[in-house]
């Protein structure tokens, strides 16, 4: 076995760990509802609607699914219990590649920016930094140079949380400390990885509430701020959500989409909640990709999002 296929394993092994709840929490639930069945019929899909509502995938996302399998009953006229489990599959998978737009195949590919600028967004709470901490380390394996940006400065613990990591990973932080202007720490830290030749830099901003319009206005100014540096920055406005928030994720991605341009999500805590359903609803109906998954609390616990491969965990027995 080779060196990448031992890591692709290893990768597997931690998804299938970090979905184990949401697994067993909706197979055990559809497994129950197919005793004594022997088809797929109105009766049962009803039962699936309740449990796929269950699980946080989310009312519209689980009515189209439904709706899907439905479809496929009428066309193939019959489709069998044993059969469920490989349309349904098949039919989530069909919902997540309609929304690939950005994502990346790898911590190698910067999608041809240099520096890459991320900007991250979310409220306190969701594990926003130690998702930052977990980014550089993954840029940082992959070869990249990497710089941060401290621009949470309403919370002295948010920059010292930063600078920790920074310190575990080697990669050198911006930071002017608590009380000072976000924007200002943004446009030094842009400024400084294009002095330094950086690959990437990654900006952590504050928890702001998402009903607090007038602070999510200042996400804004941080990104006006550092277009004067580099014209198209951030190429990525990463908004991270906790899985184990289930329905609350919903609406903070909708406040979040809302007041500026959301165009990646991270979902954090998935091995520690029977929730992940909410991976499929929020990509499906913010149509904003999912391109990280925290899947454990080790430093090597942030994935790349791999549909195909976290469909299949949450389908294999």
């Amino acid at each position: 076995m080779g060196i990448f296929s031992f890591f692709s394993k290893e990768k597997k092994e931690k998804l299938d760990q970090g979905l184990e709840k949401t697994k067993s929490g909706l197979f055990d639930k559809i497994s129950k509802a197919m005793l004594g069945k022997s088809v797929v019929d109105d009766y049962f899909l009803d039962e699936l609607e309740e449990i796929l509502v269950g699980s946080d995938v989310g009312i519209e996302t689980t009515l189209k699914i439904i709706g899907r399998l439905q479809q496929r009953v009428a066309k193939d006229k019959y489709i069998g219990i044993s059969e469920l489990n490989a349309v349904l599959r098949n039919e989530i998978i069909k919902l997540l590649e309609e929304n690939t737009s950005g994502i990346l195949s790898s911590f190698d590919d910067l999608a041809g920016k240099k520096p890459y600028v991320i900007m991250v967004v979310g409220v306190n709470g969701v594990g926003k930094t130690t998702t930052i901490g977990k980014m550089a380390n993954q840029y940082k394996k992959a070869g990249k140079k990497v710089v941060l940006g401290a621009a949470d400065t309403f919370r002295a613990a948010a920059v010292e949380q930063l600078k920790i990591w920074g310190s575990r990973n080697d990669v050198q932080v911006i930071a002017h400390g608590m009380n000072t202007d976000p924007a200002s720490v943004a446009f030094d830290t842009v400024k400084q990885a294009v002095e330094l030749n950086a690959d990437v830099v990654i900006i952590d901003t504050a928890g702001r509430l998402h009903n607090k319009i007038g602070l999510m206005n200042e996400l804004t100014k941080i990104k006006r701020v550092m277009q004067k540096v580099i014209e198209d920055a951030p190429h990525e406005i990463l908004l991270v959500l906790d899985a184990s928030t289930g329905q609350n994720a919903f609406e903070q991605a909708k406040h979040f989409t809302a007041a500026t341009e959301v165009n990646a999500l991270a979902l954090t805590k998935l091995d520690g909640t029977a929730k992940g359903g909410v991976v499929i609803g929020v990509a499906d109906q913010f149509k904003i990709p999912v391109k990280y998954i925290g899947v454990g609390e080790g430093i090597d616990d942030l994935q790349l999002f791999d549909k195909t491969e976290f469909v299949d965990s949450l389908f294999k027995k």
